[in-house]
């Protein structure tokens, strides 16, 4: 209330000042007034009540109304600038989609060169298999670190094929068998690995340290020092036992002496391998046009030779289903399993539930037996003037006692 009078008054003073010399009222006429509203104010008239909710409605509704303008620049305000943020991150997003797409083209041009230049190289091409194979056997002993796979020379797998885990290397096969075979791993003492680090390049070789680590040796003297921990190491390709570019581990410093030496972390954990994948690689020659050509007559000259290869052809997608089902058999046996486990879980958590109830039902006949005792053991224990009664303890004066003193004997 004295808000709004205050605001009445000073709004009746500013319009009479702005007159100036045509003023018709003096300071003390506007004192006067000023005075007669307090007073009537106070009277509580309900005249004077309506003029003030009147006045107050209008203050409010034209300060209402002078603020839209300044409302509608402030929302246009922050809508320009969010605009103007969502506008960059789209420009931002649009650049690196293009970074990418470019990249990506990039890499696809390197691996088609890649491929001819080894077709160019060699008189034949090589095409890689990865097959699943589950660790049915696991030697772990301070001198050998070798594993046996469900996969043999039934399934193409030979001497020297490599093993990986998911994308890293992790040994390769060193003994094969119809159904089973042995891999070495990289931890053996009896493994070597020529391997390239990275981003050095420098080139060494990799040797199993009968533990979870591995040692660089054959260094040239010198390169030793520009290493760094983290660097990446993988297959270097020289010699032809492994395939280049196979990530390993990264390089990790220990003390040593004097001069920094380092080992190599493998970023496989041999110890809790269940399945790896075996890498069968198949050579295929590269027939030169002539002798496709040759070959396409000879093809179209012995309609035998079409069936056989029609034949070969239903062999081979045979062979891959079967291979598919094997693969998902082993999946549904794994899951079966994990499900009579649970099953056995929730046959001992019934049983241990059923223990809890009748426990608790005994528990619930002893307490009425106390109740009733307190009532009507007195009936029924033996005494020197109830000679009808029982010893208390037996099964005849429990029993009395259930049937609330009824002494039936």
């Amino acid at each position: 209330m004295a808000a709004s009078r205050d605001d009445f008054i000073i709004a009746i003073r500013s319009a009479f000042l702005k007159k100036s010399t045509k003023q018709k009222f003096s300071l003390l006429t506007l004192l006067s007034i000023s005075i007669f509203v307090i007073v009537l104010s106070s009277l509580d008239f309900r005249i004077i009540k309506y003029l003030k909710v009147g006045i107050n409605e209008i203050v409010y509704r034209s300060s209402f109304i002078v603020s839209i303008p300044e409302n509608l620049i402030k929302n246009a305000f922050i809508q320009t600038s969010e605009y103007t943020t969502f506008f960059n991150r789209y420009k931002k997003n649009i650049i690196e989609l293009e970074n990418l797409k470019s990249n990506y083209v990039s890499n696809e041009i390197i691996q088609f060169e890649n491929k001819e230049l080894k077709e160019l190289i060699n008189d034949y091409a090589l095409s890689s298999d990865k097959i699943l194979a589950k660790i049915i056997v696991d030697h772990d002993s301070p001198f050998l670190k070798s594993i046996i796979i469900n996969k043999g020379s039934k399934d193409k797998i030979k001497i020297g094929t490599n093993i990986y885990d998911q994308s890293y290397l992790v040994g390769r096969v060193i003994e094969v068998n119809y159904k089973t075979s042995r891999v070495l791993l990289l931890s053996d003492l009896n493994s070597n690995v020529p391997v390239t680090i990275a981003p050095q390049n420098i080139q060494a070789i990799v040797t199993g340290s009968g533990s979870d680590y591995g040692q660089i040796k054959y260094i040239q003297s010198g390169l030793s020092d520009t290493l760094v921990d983290d660097s990446i190491v993988y297959t270097s390709g020289t010699g032809a036992i492994f395939k280049s570019g196979v990530p390993i581990g990264k390089l990790q410093s220990f003390s040593g002496g004097s001069i920094n030496e380092y080992k190599v972390e493998f970023y496989s954990d041999f110890t809790q391998l269940k399945y790896v994948f075996a890498e069968v690689i198949t050579k295929t020659e590269i027939i030169k046009p002539e002798e496709k050509i040759a070959e396409n007559n000879d093809e179209t000259n012995n309609p035998l030779n079409v069936k056989l290869k029609i034949l070969e052809d239903e062999l081979k997608i045979i062979e891959e289903t079967n291979r598919k089902f094997q693969e998902e058999n082993e999946i549904l046996k794994n899951e079966i399993n994990d499900l009579n486990f649970k099953v056995s879980n929730l046959n001992n958590q019934i049983l241990s539930q059923k223990k809890t109830i009748n426990q608790f039902d005994i528990d619930n006949q002893e307490l009425d037996f106390l109740k009733l005792n307190l009532k009507h053991g007195h009936k029924c224990r033996r005494t020197f003037l109830n000679t009808d009664g029982f010893i208390v303890g037996t099964l005849e004066y429990k029993s009395c006692v259930l049937s609330k003193g009824a002494n039936d004997g």
